[in-house]
C-alpha cells in the first residue's frame, strides 16, 4: 500500500474524479476525509470502500464558502493529527457565450474553481508547514492552457489554478511542500450536466460524444502517480488528454 497511514483531503468528493480518487487513495491505505456538499452521495461512498485499507471520513462542505473550507481541514487534522495531501478537485464548468451569460454563473465559478482552491489551501498550509512537508494537487484542465470558444470565463478559472500553483510551489518549496497541477482534458463524468446555457450544453456533449473520453479512474491514476514519487520528486504538472482529443 502505497501510501499506508497518509492523511488526505479530496474535495469535490462526491462523483467524478473526486470520488475515483477517493477509492484509489483508500485501496493504497490512505486516510481520506471526502469533502462534498452532497451527503447521501458522501454515504454511499463510505459504505461502498468499507472494509477496505484506508479510511474515509465524509464531511459535508461547500469549500466555496471560507468557514466551510476551514472547518473541513480543521476536522480532518483534529481527527488524524496531521494533513499530508490536499486533492483540490471541486469544480464547475458553467459555459456560454459571454454575451448570453448568466452572470451568476461566472460568480458560481469563480467562487468555486479560484476561491475554493485559495481557502483550502489557506486552511491546511499552516499544518503542512509544521510537518515540514505536504503536497497540494491542484485540479486544473486543458482549458487552463488552450481557450476555446464559449468557455472564456470557465477558461480564465483554470488559467488562474495554474498561475496560482506555479506561484505557490515558489513560495513553500523551502518547507519541503510540493505542488502538483493535474490538467484533464475531456473526461466522462457528469460536469457537463450542470451547463444552463443549452447551445453551449449541446456543443459539448457532441465534442465528448466523437471521441473515447478519459474516465475519472485516468485522473486518479496520475493523481496516485504523482503521490507516490520519491519525496525529492515534485511531478508539477501533467496536462493529460483523450488519444482522439485535438485541442
Amino acid at each position: 500500500m502505497k501510501l499506508n497511514g497518509k492523511v488526505v483531503l479530496v474535495t469535490g468528493a462526491s462523483s467524478g474524479i473526486g470520488e475515483a480518487t477517493v477509492a484509489a487513495l483508500v485501496k493504497e491505505g490512505a486516510k481520506v476525509a471526502a469533502v462534498a456538499r452532497r451527503q447521501d452521495r458522501l454515504d454511499a461512498l463510505v459504505k461502498r470502500l468499507a472494509g477496505g485499507p484506508g479510511e474515509v471520513l465524509p464531511i459535508k462542505a461547500d469549500i466555496a464558502e471560507e468557514s466551510q473550507a476551514r472547518d473541513a481541514a480543521a476536522r480532518t487534522e483534529k481527527k488524524w493529527g496531521r494533513i499530508d495531501v490536499l486533492v483540490a478537485n471541486a469544480g464547475v464548468m458553467l459555459l456560454g457565450p459571454v454575451y448570453q451569460a448568466n452572470t451568476e454563473d461566472w460568480r458560481r465559478m469563480v467562487n468555486v474553481n479560484i476561491l475554493g482552491v485559495l481557502y483550502c489551501t489557506h486552511a491546511v498550509l499552516p499544518v503542512m508547514i509544521r510537518q515540514k512537508e505536504g503536497h497540494l494537487v491542484n485540479i486544473s484542465s486543458v482549458a487552463g492552457r488552450v481557450v476555446f470558444a464559449q468557455s472564456a470565463v470557465y477558461c480564465a478559472t483554470k488559467y488562474a489554478v495554474r498561475a496560482f500553483s506555479e506561484t505557490l510551489r515558489k513560495e513553500i518549496y523551502q518547507d519541503n511542500i510540493r505542488v502538483t497541477v493535474i490538467e484533464p482534458g475531456a473526461v466522462a463524468t457528469e460536469l457537463a450536466t450542470h451547463i444552463t446555457n443549452a447551445g453551449a450544453k449541446e456543443m459539448i456533449e457532441q465534442l465528448v460524444s466523437a471521441m473515447k473520453p478519459l474516465e475519472s479512474e485516468d485522473i486518479a491514476a496520475a493523481i496516485l502517480y504523482a503521490l507516490t514519487q520519491p519525496p525529492h520528486v515534485d511531478v508539477n504538472e501533467i496536462l493529460i488528454r483523450p488519444t482522439q482529443q485535438e485541442l
